[in-house]
C-alpha cells in the first residue's frame, strides 16, 4: 500500500497502479535481499550472483503476487464494494489474510522447481 491515497492509475484503475508500483519496489528490494543472501554463501562472480538473485526473486515474488493480488482482485471487484476494501476496513484485512495464503499457495510450487533446479537454496 505504498501509494495509498495518491491516486496513482494504471489500466484505468487506482489499485492496479498501486499494485505495478508496490511489485516493482518489492522486486527491487527482494533481488538486493537475495543477492545479500547468496554472496556471503557462495565463491561465484558477482555479476553471476546477481543474476542468480534476479531469477530467484523474479520467480518467486511474481507467483506469489499472481496469488495474492488475484485472490484481492476477486475480494475488491465481486465479494465487496471497492469502499470496503480500504485499509481502514475490516474487510480489507481478513481478505489480505486469505490473499497471504493464496499467495503462498501458487508461490509453493515455482519455489519448489527452484529448489530442485538449483537456483534456489534449500532452507
Amino acid at each position: 500500500m505504498l501509494l495509498f491515497g495518491l491516486g496513482f492509475v494504471g489500466t484505468g484503475h487506482e489499485v492496479y497502479g498501486n499494485w505495478i508500483v508496490d511489485y516493482a519496489f518489492a522486486l527491487v528490494f527482494g533481488v538486493i535481499f537475495q543477492y545479500a543472501a547468496k554472496v556471503a554463501m557462495s565463491d561465484d562472480s558477482k555479476p553471476k550472483i546477481w543474476w542468480q538473485a534476479v531469477k530467484t526473486d523474479f520467480w518467486s515474488l511474481t507467483f506469489w503476487q499472481i496469488g495474492m493480488y488475484g485472490w484481492m482482485a476477486i475480494s475488491i471487484f465481486v465479494l465487496f464494494d471497492e469502499q470496503n476494501m480500504k485499509p481502514d476496513h475490516w474487510a480489507f484485512w481478513l481478505m489480505m489474510q486469505v490473499a497471504m495464503v493464496a499467495g503462498f499457495m501458487t508461490a509453493y510450487p515455482i519455489n519448489w522447481v527452484l529448489i530442485s533446479k538449483g537456483i534456489k537454496e534449500r532452507m
